[in-house]
């Protein structure tokens, strides 16, 4: 005669029968007031331009741009991160600290067109340089110190333009003391900084320099994260912070969650992740091959993504969501 089969007292799919009992039950879940939406905007164009390596992401000329931030507005996007696209560029990315420069005019229009519009810039040179390097590039190097002084500058601009917060990426020691000192000497205080603080020198970044233009000499390895370093990456947020950071920013996103998660141990500041051009590139294309469930696969990374510790996602799928999670209350 055989024993009778153990069955088992705990029974975890019971929390998993019913549609209503995993929504019960779910630990983590987005909205649309966590995603930032990065947006392409380049001067001198008469229209949008698509990039090829990001479909469904385009250039947006500058008169076009107010158009699109009221159409963001109504798909219920707050935030958006805008990165130009400049025809005006030199060895030290002075059009970033001209009053009538690129950057101060995009973030001018996009508070006029909707001043509800949080404005997020990002704060660096890449897109602005002959040398496409985040700062002053001399003998092969970026010189850090000299580099601080022009991030500062960029910055004020930005903030009297109107920017709300302030994306600074260069991965220049020092960086956020400096622009934090320099924005309240100026009086802005009120303007917040979301520090690029664990930014590491990925492949995944491809998609990104291609969408701006951006040739490059050399690479950014000697400033921007090693990839194989998760120790030293907290020790960069945490200098971040303790140097006046409001927001703490990994990435890229997806090939660094152990980061987020460790970080998200180590700080009660609001934590951010950068889903980029790569990460978003990988998606769609596999996607437009028939390979992948697009809506299921993002709303799965982007759940991964607050799983891991992450309070605000910024995401190259921002306006995309927008959109179907207008359709799904439709």
């Amino acid at each position: 005669m055989t024993s009778p089969i153990s069955v088992p007292i705990k029974r975890i799919r019971r929390m998993r029968r019913s549609a209503n009992m995993r929504d019960l039950v779910r630990e983590h879940e987005f909205k649309l007031a966590d995603l930032i939406h990065p947006i392409f905007i380049e001067e001198n164009l008469t229209e949008a331009v698509p990039i090829s390596t990001m479909p469904g992401i385009s250039r947006i000329p500058e008169t076009m741009l107010a158009d699109e931030i009221h159409t963001l507005y109504k798909l219920g996007v707050r935030y958006v991160m805008p990165f130009g696209i400049s025809h005006t560029k030199d060895e030290i990315g002075s059009d970033t600290w001209n009053d009538n420069g690129l950057l101060a005019r995009m973030v001018k229009t996009i508070k006029a067109a909707c001043s509800d519009m949080m404005v997020i810039p990002d704060i660096c040179f890449c897109e602005y340089t002959t040398h496409g390097h985040c700062g002053v590039y001399h003998d092969e190097h970026v010189l850090n110190d000299e580099t601080l002084e022009l991030l500062v500058k960029q910055s004020v601009t930005a903030a009297k333009a109107g920017a709300d917060m302030l994306a600074p990426s260069a991965m220049m020691d020092g960086q956020v003391k400096a622009i934090r000192e320099g924005l309240d000497a100026a009086g802005f205080e009120h303007v917040a900084i979301l520090a690029h603080a664990v930014k590491f020198a990925s492949a995944f970044y491809g998609p990104f320099r291609t969408a701006v233009d951006c040739e490059l000499s050399g690479d950014r390895k000697a400033y921007q994260m090693d990839c194989a370093n998760g120790r030293q990456a907290l020790v960069e947020a945490l200098l971040d912070e303790e140097e006046g950071a409001d927001i703490l920013m990994v990435k890229p996103g997806t090939p660094y969650l152990d980061v987020v998660a460790n970080l998200r141990r180590k700080t009660n500041l609001p934590l951010a992740v950068y889903q980029v051009g790569g990460e978003y590139a990988g998606i769609k294309f596999a996607a437009l091959a028939g390979a992948l469930d697009e809506k299921r696969v993002v709303y799965e990374t982007l759940t991964g993504f607050k799983r891991a510790g992450a309070d605000l996602i910024v995401s190259y799928y921002t306006k995309q969501v927008a959109e179907w999670l207008a359709q799904d209350k439709a």
